[in-house]
């Protein structure tokens, strides 16, 4: 795997919000719950939050789960609304899959560090640089690059849509320079060219972490989602039995899900954004979850509460729209991942 050059601080392209802390009463919390049930019946709408939501948010959620997952749930609902809690490229697929429903996200300022790091107008300089290459876009992008792409994928798939695409073409795995790493290594492919991008909480999970709070639980198994900064050194280690094989686990969010359903441990490392260990936690009231960074909390997602769900559910704003002919493209490349998974 080879890496493209990094022309811009990619910092200088977002503003990261900051956390709003929240002081309402359990009670207070109940009561904006129970509104935003009455709004949404009467809205006829259907809540979806991604699985690093504050708590009380995946609370009234109708599903909690992934942004493409969450996408899917909304097309294959009777709702007229959608309220997506999550970030804006989740809200813009929700748009490109559901064209005929209106499709809110409650705060603008939900973006993407990861999306921020490509424009479609340098997808479009890098593709000249590389004629005979397949781009592969992970869902963390926007419409507008989505819609230059050749093919979608999420951290779940993106091994088997890799594996999919001719072995002599080249292949230009955008954003995320982690997750191109991790399918470097899963496939085997040599010619993968990863763009530099990266999120910049998991970028944050490092490798001493991980191996720090396996040295401290030996029964513990460790789980980390290949966008995390210590994926390539925890690969490494595991391959040279620094960290135990039988205990070492590189999943996507819903991957954590299944896995934690059938594993026998009582004890899990998760390495991810810490919102997602409200949903395991529920899922799974018998078992310990401990982060392996406590401090990896997304401002993006958290910038979505209560009441701005509610103020949006009132006045049906903010609306998420998608230019016709950017979601025709867009939805191709989202189709040729689906053919494949």
């Amino acid at each position: 795997m080879s890496e493209a050059a990094n022309p811009i601080p990619f910092e200088a392209r977002y503003s990261v919000p900051p956390i709003e802390l929240i002081e309402d009463s359990p009670a207070e919390v109940r009561l904006k719950q129970e509104r935003i049930a009455r709004l949404k019946e009467e809205r006829n709408a259907v809540i979806l939050a991604h699985n690093y939501q504050r708590d009380e948010v995946q609370e009234i959620a109708d599903f909690v789960g992934d942004s493409l997952g969450l996408s899917q749930q909304a097309a294959a609902t009777p709702a007229d609304v959608i309220v997506f809690c999550g970030v804006h490229f989740m809200a813009e697929t929700a748009a490109i899959l559901c064209p005929q429903r209106i499709v809110l996200l409650p705060d603008l300022r939900a973006g993407c560090s990861l999306a921020a790091t490509i424009t479609a107008d340098e997808l479009r300089a890098w593709k000249a640089r590389y004629p005979d290459a397949v781009v592969v876009a992970y869902v963390n992008t926007s419409a507008e690059v989505k819609a230059e792409s050749d093919y979608c994928c999420t951290s779940a798939n993106a091994a088997k849509i890799v594996r999919a695409i001719p072995p002599e073409r080249p292949i230009l795995f955008i954003p995320d320079k982690f997750l191109a790493a991790f399918v470097a290594r899963e496939t085997g492919r040599p010619n993968i060219i990863a763009y530099p991008g990266s999120c910049h909480v998991h970028r944050a999970i490092r490798p001493e972490q991980a191996l720090n709070i396996m040295n401290e639980y030996p029964d513990i198994e460790l789980l980390i989602h290949p966008e995390c900064g210590c994926v390539a050194s925890c690969m490494a280690r595991v391959a040279d039995g620094t960290l135990p094989r039988s205990r070492t686990f590189f999943l996507s969010t819903e991957g954590m899900m299944r896995h934690i359903g059938e594993s026998k441990a009582e004890e899990f490392a998760v390495g991810t954004e810490v919102g997602m260990l409200h949903r395991l936690r529920k899922m799974a009231p018998d078992k310990l979850f401990r982060p392996v960074n406590p401090e990896a909390v997304c401002e993006f997602m958290k910038t979505i509460t209560l009441d701005r769900i509610l103020r949006s559910l009132e006045i049906l704003e903010p609306q998420i729209c998608v230019p016709e002919e950017t979601a025709r493209r867009a939805r191709r490349a989202i189709d040729r991942m689906l053919e494949i998974v």
